[in-house]
């Protein structure tokens, strides 16, 4: 008879917020599959858990996830935790419970904080309809086309961020979304927990000056139903030079991007030659 996974939920900071239940859990299980084994060894010290550590994450998850399935099989217990807040979101716990499902390896939750819904609850934007976009790529085309498609977004939108991210990040934002709301949260439960709340013009002023510390969850308003996105102007050269890579005229590219931006058809023109 094969054992169970469970998904745990660990705190995003503040240790207290870890439930009876998941203490319960973690002190029961047979072994517990972590994304770093040095953070997760630090959360169950902290409560006295002396339990087998199998590191699982993004470059060993093949190989690691096949181990794990197969002692569940063999009747073992196993919890899943990341570094904080619910597997899965933003980490590859998803990929373990895709292979316990398909196996038939019951799958439980113990639910716990999570980083996104608690920064959306303090930030004051919509909450009625949301979208939770995680991290940007730094690859600069799959950037691109991911901004790209969230231009016209109504839903209030949700990203991470890291520190050293950030200003490249919300420059990027000011640049596909105008001067849209966003609140800044940063260090969740934590001694140092903040929401900034502004716009984005204002948030790439303050962040010239402000260090960034600490990791982040950008809450941005979405497009509104009278809002029309203006392009920049670098955004319609690339429409146009999208144009002619497909086989348009520079000509013919000039005037129809000029038609859709207000642009000068003339200066689109001169900047694609």
């Amino acid at each position: 008879m094969s054992g169970k996974l469970y998904v745990v939920g660990t705190p995003i900071g503040n240790l207290s917020d870890i439930s009876p239940r998941g203490i319960k859990t973690l002190s029961e299980v047979d072994f517990i599959a972590a994304e770093d084994t040095r953070v997760t060894a630090k959360l169950l010290n902290h409560f006295d858990i002396k339990k087998p550590l199998v590191s699982y994450y993004e470059h060993n998850k093949r190989e690691k996830g096949t181990v794990i399935t197969d002692r569940i099989l063999a009747g073992e217990n196993c919890a899943i935790v990341t570094d904080a807040g619910m597997p899965c979101i933003s980490d590859p716990g998803e990929d373990l419970i895709r292979e316990c499902h398909e196996c038939g390896i019951p799958v439980e939750s113990v639910p716990g904080p999570t980083a996104f819904a608690t920064a959306l609850a303090l930030s004051g934007m919509e909450t009625g309809r949301f979208t939770f976009e995680g991290f940007l790529s730094v690859n600069k085309q799959s950037r691109k086309q991911h901004l790209e498609e969230l231009k016209n977004e109504k839903r209030t939108m949700i990203f991470y961020e890291a520190p050293h991210k950030l200003r490249n990040t919300l420059k990027d934002f000011y640049s596909y979304f105008g001067n849209r709301e966003i609140a800044i949260v940063k260090e969740l439960t934590k001694i140092h927990e903040t929401v900034l709340r502004t716009n984005l013009k204002t948030a790439n002023e303050y962040f010239e000056t402000e260090n960034p510390k600490g990791e982040y969850v950008l809450i941005l308003g979405g497009c509104k139903e009278t809002e029309k996105q203006p392009a920049t102007f670098e955004q319609a050269v690339e429409m146009a030079r999208e144009l002619v890579e497909k086989g348009v005229s520079v000509n013919e590219a000039a005037k129809t991007v000029a038609a859709e931006t207000g642009f000068k058809k003339s200066v689109i023109y001169k900047s694609l030659l």
